[in-house]
């Protein structure tokens, strides 16, 4: 039975690829649909078919009107490229990227999802030709992440956008072309969408002209500061304290603006009920914002004891009283910040003072 299965397959495959080389336009879309079932099902058949030459013919159907035609050659590519880098390459070859739409709005939604889920398995390929410098690619891709498109094609989209910015020679095509507002956009927009956004936008935060469009974003630092409050989305928050770190890093300017947007008492909330890393990368945040108070006050911008006025001499036992009152009122305002943190963490519940107290201990300490 193996024996005749396998026969009876090959007997389709011939039959198919005579059909699509040689056939009507109808017999074409046929042979597309039979090479789509066999290359879903046999691995072996997947290679067989590149070397008869048919990814380049169903590339050629794809930039066909009619709509029945070029949705069967996608399918088919799609399940032709399945794990096969060979046949990737000879669809790129094929010049499959000049084939996209360029009008979103006259393709119907499901032929934007086949195009979207072809191009995120060809992104996944490390291979010169599938670059962003095409303006084809990102043409589509932005098209559909700021059109009121499917969510499942937005994430085939993103999946794209995520795998080209792993790449850093191609930071400087994405940037130019939008795609930091367009991820900014849609990491504070759709929480489903954001974290693989933010992931995208992590990839080039740590370029020179990435960081710089963030820099330079009216959402910045706002949009990410607020990400840190999603306590429904962890990872999110991990991500958005990553990117703040970059941008903070050795940049008075950006930890000015972020400490103006009110970040300090998020990155405390963070430091206390994140994850593990998100508490790892507030305190970093936060250990800098403390350092770089203390630089700007400087060794002279405190009271100090040449500047006590004549007649009014400073007692050792006034001093630790006054010291010993700035450390209630610390503690006061602490437990408070605390209380009210814990309160919300415990879904408005009752607050263990036990451990309030040890949390509070443990602040001051630090």
């Amino acid at each position: 039975m193996e024996k005749e299965s396998e026969l009876d397959g090959s007997v389709m495959l011939q039959k198919s690829v005579k059909r699509l080389h040689f056939g009507s336009w109808e017999e074409k879309e046929m042979a597309a649909i039979a090479i789509e079932k066999l290359a879903k099902e046999d691995v072996k058949a997947r290679k067989l078919m590149a070397e008869l030459g048919v990814i380049h013919m169903l590339v050629s159907m794809v930039a066909t009107e009619v709509v029945g035609r070029h949705r069967a050659a996608i399918k088919a590519l799609i399940q032709l490229a399945n794990g096969n880098s060979t046949n990737k390459a000879l669809m790129l070859e094929a010049g499959i990227l000049s084939k996209l739409p360029k009008y979103i709005n006259v393709v119907d939604e499901q032929t934007r999802q086949e195009f979207a889920e072809l191009l995120l398995s060809l992104s996944s390929i490390s291979n010169t030709d599938f670059c962003p410098n095409k303006p084809e690619i990102l043409r589509f891709l932005i098209g559909i992440l700021e059109s009121p498109c499917s969510f499942e094609t937005k994430e085939l989209c993103l999946g794209v956008l995520y795998n080209l910015s792993a790449v850093l020679e191609n930071a400087g095509a994405l940037v130019s072309n939008g795609v930091v507002h367009t991820l900014l956009n849609l990491s504070s927009s759709f929480k489903e969408l954001s974290e693989k956004a933010l992931a995208a936008l992590g990839h080039l935060v740590v370029t020179l002209m990435g960081k710089k469009a963030m820099e330079d974003s009216s959402m910045v630092p706002q949009s990410l500061i607020e990400i840190l409050t999603w306590e429904d989305k962890p990872k999110c928050i991990e991500l958005s304290a990553y990117i703040l770190m970059i941008l903070a890093h050795q940049s008075s300017t950006q930890r000015d603006k972020m400490s103006k947007a009110g970040i300090v008492p998020v990155l405390v909330e963070v430091s206390l009920m994140g994850s593990l890393l998100a508490q790892k990368r507030a305190m970093k945040l936060l250990q800098w914002f403390k350092d770089e108070r203390q630089a700007k006050m400087g060794p002279h911008s405190g009271p100090q004891t040449g500047r006590v006025p004549l007649g009014s001499p400073l007692h050792p036992k006034e001093a630790q009283e006054g010291k010993k009152m700035m450390k209630n009122l610390v503690k006061q305002s602490l437990h408070k910040n605390m209380e009210m943190i814990t309160r919300r963490a415990n879904g408005g519940g009752v607050v263990d003072s036990s451990n309030l107290k040890s949390l509070v201990s443990k602040s001051l300490t630090f």
